[in-house]
């Protein structure tokens, strides 16, 4: 029996998105699962989704709009969706890092979030035990869409080499994970550099951050706590910060030398050649 649910269009994206699909659904004259068979899922996915139960994919939202004939609507709809389902300190960033020019970031314990492979970042999301997981990694995939797009920001990473060494998510997933910062290697708009173990004391031993910049508003540096994130454009603030990356990218190895580096880790520490 299909669920009668009454929905709110206006409480959330997902409720929106939600009411969308209902309505489009039964002006097609189509039952949750007539809808279900013809896009290979279960009826039951389809009542949940339109009751804000599940969160949809992007994949389910293109085979949507392919079945119900609807201008990508729902492809477009998903963004903001999934967008939702970041924890509500973080969505200002996320939104500020889609409007980036040039993004700069040092990671001294991670992976950058929008170089994680799936596997890697549900295993490093888990350890906040969220109500959600799939809800953020399918979030967390979202954001990672910029660097696809025809003309991306320009990134440059620079991973501490501790980030190649903790196994995140166990070996399988590590090989997966440098292989995934091997194929940026020759990435027109990415950059990553390795801060080896042997230059020591370095310019943020503070820990991670992340700078931007945008083509019409002021350059932010972004920073987290324990359970939150900190932005700022005070310009001494933004100038400390340019000034330590400027030591970070002139300490770290070269691009061509990180390569190297992170290749003799996957064959030395997790067994695979690349």
């Amino acid at each position: 029996m299909a669920n009668i649910q009454t929905l709110d269009p206006d409480a959330s994206p997902l409720a929106y998105y939600g009411s969308e699909l209902r309505r489009q659904r039964e002006a097609q004259g189509l039952t949750q699962p007539q809808l279900g068979t013809i896009i290979f899922c279960t009826g039951s996915l389809i009542g949940q989704i339109e009751t804000t139960k599940k969160i949809p994919t992007r994949d389910f939202s293109e085979r949507v709009d392919a079945a119900l004939v609807t201008d990508g609507t729902f492809s477009r709809l998903v963004g903001l969706v999934l967008r939702s389902q970041l924890p509500t300190w973080f969505q200002p960033y996320a939104d500020m890092e889609a409007k980036a020019a040039y993004i700069s970031t040092y990671q001294a314990q991670l992976v950058y979030g929008l170089l994680q492979t799936e596997e890697y970042a549900r295993a490093v999301l888990a350890t906040g035990m969220p109500k959600d997981l799939e809800a953020l990694v399918a979030a967390r995939m979202e954001r990672q869409r910029i660097l696809e797009r025809e003309r991306p920001p320009l990134a440059w990473a620079v991973l501490d080499e501790a980030v190649l060494y903790r196994p995140i998510g166990g070996h399988e997933v590590m090989r997966a994970q440098l292989q995934r910062l091997l194929d940026y290697a020759t990435h027109r708009w990415m950059r990553i550099q390795v801060l080896p173990f042997e230059v020591g004391e370095h310019a943020s031993l503070a820990g991670s951050f992340t700078g931007m910049r945008f083509d019409d508003d002021p350059d932010i540096v972004y920073t987290e706590d324990l359970i939150s994130g900190h932005m700022t454009a005070n310009p001494e603030t933004v100038r400390e910060g340019s000034l330590r990356y400027a030591h970070l990218q002139a300490t770290a190895l070269s691009v061509e030398e990180s390569v190297a580096r992170i290749s003799r880790v996957m064959e030395e520490r997790y067994g695979a050649r690349p």
